[in-house]
């Protein structure tokens, strides 16, 4: 089972520090109303930016046009493990889609030790 970040999107704009592979990074996550959308900043535990500004989009894990060796690993990507949503929205965000850390294919994906090849 993947884990997800908890946002409080009735607190939005929230700004949270995040544990990902033994290092820290502070997010910021604000909604637009006007397009009804989410962004996300990332920055270093010192609160010196990475990016800024990246929308949320369902399915397509966060910063995948940047290289960037302080971006975190493992991926983030905002899912509907139901499958039934087309977009993210004020509505269906933190009920129906959430911000997973995408590690489960990793582990699904490690080949088996001791198999003959």
């Amino acid at each position: 089972m993947r884990d997800y970040i908890p946002i409080s999107k009735g607190a939005l704009p929230e700004q949270f520090e995040v544990e990902l592979a033994d290092e820290i990074f502070v997010f910021e996550v604000r909604y637009n109303q006007t397009g009804d959308f989410f962004t996300i900043d990332l920055y270093d535990v010192t609160r010196k930016p990475i990016i800024l500004g990246e929308k949320l989009v369902l399915n397509e894990p966060l910063w995948q046009d940047s290289i960037d060796s302080r971006l975190p690993a493992p991926s983030l990507v905002v899912l509907d493990e139901s499958d039934k949503e087309k977009r993210i929205t004020y509505e269906n965000f933190m009920v129906t889609t959430f911000l997973y850390i995408d590690d489960v294919a990793l582990v699904e994906e490690a080949p088996i030790l001791g198999e003959d090849g």
